[in-house]
């Protein structure tokens, strides 16, 4: 990357809506340099007054959905209603070539020229802790430049559901209709984190097969545990081809936001979001600093060929380490 700017000059130009500035500040806390690094911890430190006044809303949905085309008319219609976008799309890196797909910017055609909106594909690295960290820490960043609705897209392939669940206010879940068994191959765990779900592509012959997956989507919710605040789940089709349904999905999130925030539930959940980035990345940071002790490297490498040889248990290798340390 660049020669990274100065703290004042990020904060000054986050705080004027900066968009390139917005950009170098991402691009800053992605970087693994160890330099950059603590200029980012340092940068984040310094916009957290100015952080915090967006609303954060997930979205994923199973391959096919159409998350692209959802998240690009769900944007344009909120720029039509004064708010302020910024897309954080998470790209499945290849374990092969390492690269990413980051083709989000060039499926959102309309919405990444709106000057309202702010688009930024940004590789996973095969790391669900660093999607959460990294992704966390780009939304703090959307927040102090001014942007008040913040959708993070998932790449859609199971526990990164759960890891952007613990960053976003709202987890919008998408399904297709007409599909085969609308319930099939739907986890329990995702159905549960959802705090909503729309059922996309609700127009020409597909439209009453969506109405009909509303019903059963609707009846499958009342068999899960109730949200510990007593919100219930609402399930809504929508068509991004037709631009049908939008608005009423944006007035759900609207009514969850009030119903969370009357219940005292918004800035409650906001704070559990925050401890658990704490130990997430108290632990992260301890096990660096641990595998950094002299020698412990190379008894772990000998003691994985033991496992591996079935000479010792796991769980007695694990101890042996714990031992030395």
């Amino acid at each position: 990357m660049s020669v990274p700017l100065s703290i004042s000059e990020y904060v000054n130009g986050l705080r004027e809506g900066n968009i390139a500035v917005l950009s170098k500040a991402i691009t800053l806390i992605e970087s693994k340099n160890t330099t950059h690094q603590a200029l980012a911890q340092a940068l984040i430190d310094a916009i957290l007054p100015m952080t915090g006044n967006s609303v954060r809303v997930g979205i994923t949905g199973v391959p096919g959905v159409g998350k692209s085309t959802f998240i690009e008319a769900f944007g344009m219609y909120l720029i039509g209603e004064g708010k302020k976008i910024a897309v954080l799309a998470i790209d499945p890196s290849s374990n092969i070539s390492k690269g990413s797909i980051l083709g989000d910017k060039t499926r959102m055609e309309q919405l990444s020229i709106q000057k309202n909106a702010f688009i930024r594909p940004s590789a996973s690295g095969g790391s669900l802790g660093g999607l959460t960290w990294k992704t966390r820490e780009a939304t703090l960043l959307c927040e102090a430049a001014g942007f008040d609705t913040i959708i993070i897209e998932t790449v859609g392939v199971g526990q990164s559901e759960t890891e952007v669940s613990t960053i976003c206010d709202f987890f919008l879940l998408l399904m297709l209709a007409g599909a085969g068994d609308e319930l099939q191959g739907i986890k329990r765990g995702i159905m549960e984190m959802a705090d909503g779900i729309a059922i996309t592509k609700a127009d020409g012959t597909n439209e009453q097969k969506a109405k009909s997956a509303r019903a059963e989507y609707a009846n499958a919710l009342h068999f899960l545990p109730p949200h510990v605040s007593g919100w219930i789940p609402e399930v809504k089709v929508c068509s991004s081809l037709n631009n049908t349904g939008i608005p009423e999905i944006w007035q759900m999130i609207e009514k969850y936001v009030e119903h969370q925030q009357t219940k005292g539930y918004f800035s409650e959940k906001r704070n559990e979001q925050n401890n658990l980035a704490f130990k997430k990345i108290l632990n992260e940071q301890l096990q660096q600093l641990l595998l950094q002790k002299p020698g412990l490297t190379t008894l772990i490498r000998e003691l994985e060929e033991a496992v591996l040889q079935g000479k010792l248990s796991a769980y007695s290798a694990v101890k042996k380490i714990t031992e030395k340390l």
